[in-house]
């Protein structure tokens, strides 16, 4: 379905133009008649599907059809990696619509505070916000609410995890009663269930290929032991310049550093980001990537679900997630926008039973390729057999409320 499609103004498909983008994506298709219809609305969506065009569109058409001023759209991410991804696609889609966007997250100097304050007296249309932020600003008393139309939760799941539902129920509290809720999430735990029949109305329920990586990738993996892996990190890596875009992800900061110095000891063009580094210094980090000012980046899940660049060539774990579910958002980082990509595993023998869950939850056998002879004996792939996981299908549906 093309965007001209869509009951949209002709300054948002201008911008949408200027960007690029002709056609909608499945989840985009579903969700753009719901939200200009003025429907609550939950979508379980995984990374790189659209789901932030999905919202960010028809939010920017009501707001300029409507003739809304100052702030009407909150907007709630787990991280502030991503508010500033979206702040930065609100800015590339309004480009001839006169519509304001604010991000708002912990870190940085108090100058990045005063900006925060500043915008949010002004009244920013779209505030892009992490909860605990923006829970400081709240009570502080200067945020205007009483004009917000729009409550977006975006990466639901992934705030839960980090304790954050406390913190969205008190942020509700400041909202007016009467809104459009919008529930972007990857997965459907009962914790999201508990938040949806708090917080959601009259809604209507999207479900689009949960749980599975996209076609476009080449899953592999490669048993063997902890101090194989940086050594074949190196191998696999020699002679790959003509890769441009290749993510290294670790469980923990130390590791990440250990990877880190060994590709730079081996002349990789490496860089790395971790939870030690300043705000500043990860937005450069990711900003010189994202402009291929550098090969490699080594990381940690801090950006699993927190950076958009639509051709990244190879993913590697280092480590097995612990949650199958955080392997979907991992390896999700390549062959975006129906693009190709490669993700590569190292399991070790205690990750095996870990692996095996995601096999089971992508529903097939991921290839384990030998480790090169000169890196010595590696152990096999035994985990120990499991009974199969149960799949719990969620069809669309409207569930009326009679109250919230």
């Amino acid at each position: 379905m093309r965007f001209t499609e869509f009951k949209l103004t002709d300054e948002v498909l201008q911008g949408i133009e200027a960007m690029g983008f002709e056609n909608a994506s499945p989840v985009q298709e579903l969700a753009i008649p719901h939200i200009l219809n003025n429907k609550d609305l939950i979508v379980c969506a995984q990374t790189g599907t659209g789901k932030t065009a999905a919202f960010i569109l028809p939010l920017m058409n009501k707001i300029l059809e409507n003739k809304m001023k100052g702030f009407t759209t909150l907007v709630l991410v787990p991280t502030r990696e991503l508010a500033i991804q979206i702040d930065q696609q609100i800015e590339g889609f309004s480009y001839f619509v006169p519509i304001s966007s604010l991000a708002v997250y912990g870190g940085g100097d108090s100058s990045v505070w005063g900006q925060q304050k500043k915008g949010l007296i002004e009244g920013a249309d779209i505030v892009i916000a992490t909860p605990g932020r923006m829970i400081s600003h709240l009570n502080l008393g200067y945020v205007n609410c009483e004009n917000i139309a729009h409550l977006v939760l975006d990466e639901a799941d992934r705030m839960l995890d980090m304790g954050f539902f406390e913190d969205i129920m008190q942020i509700v509290k400041y909202l007016p009663e009467k809104r459009q809720n919008l529930m972007f999430s990857a997965t459907m735990p009962p914790k999201i269930r508990e938040l949806v029949a708090k917080i959601l109305d009259d809604y209507e329920e999207i479900n689009i290929a949960i749980s599975k990586p996209a076609e476009g990738i080449l899953q592999a993996a490669y048993m063997l032991y902890e101090n194989q892996k940086i050594e074949l990190i190196n191998s696999l890596l020699e002679g790959k310049e003509d890769l441009q875009s290749i993510i290294i992800f670790s469980s923990t900061k130390s590791k990440v550093k250990e990877i880190y110095h060994s590709l730079k000891k081996h002349k990789h063009l490496v860089n790395s980001i971790h939870s030690d580094l300043e705000q500043s210094e990860r937005e450069n980090v990711l900003r010189d990537f994202k402009n291929r000012k550098f090969q490699i980046l080594v990381a940690t899940d801090i950006i699993s679900r927190g950076i958009d660049i639509d051709s990244i060539d190879l993913v590697m774990n280092y480590d097995v997630p612990n949650d199958a579910e955080d392997y979907i958002h991992r390896v999700g980082r390549t062959a975006r926008a129906k693009s190709e990509g490669v993700a590569i595993t190292f399991i070790t023998t205690n990750d095996q039973d870990s692996f095996l869950k995601i096999e089971k939850l992508i529903g097939s056998d991921i290839f384990k390729i030998p480790v090169p002879a000169d890196l010595g004996e590696a152990p096999e792939y035994k985990p120990r057999t499991q009974k199969p996981r149960r799949f719990k299908f969620i069809r669309k549906r409207s569930k009326p409320r009679t109250s919230r």
